[in-house]
């Protein structure tokens, strides 16, 4: 695994654009096939429901939207870490439709930019204080691997036990 993107392992050799653009569809289906009643329930204790999850994914949204554009806009900046378990006391009681509407907008915003800049800033330098130096194109690539990993977790709460 990259220390630089510690999504690194979920990716799956798909381009990137692809991952990032399927991520809201593939989370609209999971909620079609579940009741809407379930949407909140945490499927353990400590563990993060589906709506939770999609907040959390429409907060990152907004957290690697802000890292791109610094690279942009900035020489090698510094990117600002932050605590995703202070970040969820915020996500009780917002509905799922509601984080995925906000996810579903900011993701095309961050895809415009993306498609307006790759691949000329790809190797735009940027520091993590976490994971150390890192390229416009780790964001990207640890945007894609983080969709990977959350898909898969929302999909192992819409289908707990899927038929062997």
């Amino acid at each position: 695994m990259s220390t630089q993107n510690p999504y690194d392992s979920f990716l799956d050799g798909r381009p990137l654009e692809t991952i990032l653009t399927a991520t809201h569809g593939v989370i609209a289906s999971l909620l079609s096939t579940m009741p809407q009643d379930k949407w909140s329930a945490p499927p353990a204790p400590g563990k993060w429901s589906l709506a939770e999850i999609i907040c959390h994914l429409a907060d990152c949204e907004i957290a690697f939207g802000f890292r791109l554009r610094q690279t942009l806009a900035e020489n090698g900046p510094t990117l600002e870490p932050f605590d995703q378990e202070k970040w969820a006391a915020t996500y009780g009681g917002v509905p799922a439709t509601t984080a995925l509407d906000a996810f579903t907008a900011l993701r095309k915003w961050n895809l415009r930019l993306i498609g307006s800049v790759m691949p000329a800033a790809a190797d735009r330098p940027a520091f993590h204080p976490e994971r150390g130096p890192l390229t416009f194109q780790t964001i990207v690539e640890t945007m894609a691997g983080h969709d990977l990993n959350h898909l898969a977790q929302l999909r192992k709460i819409a289908n707990p036990d899927p038929p062997a």
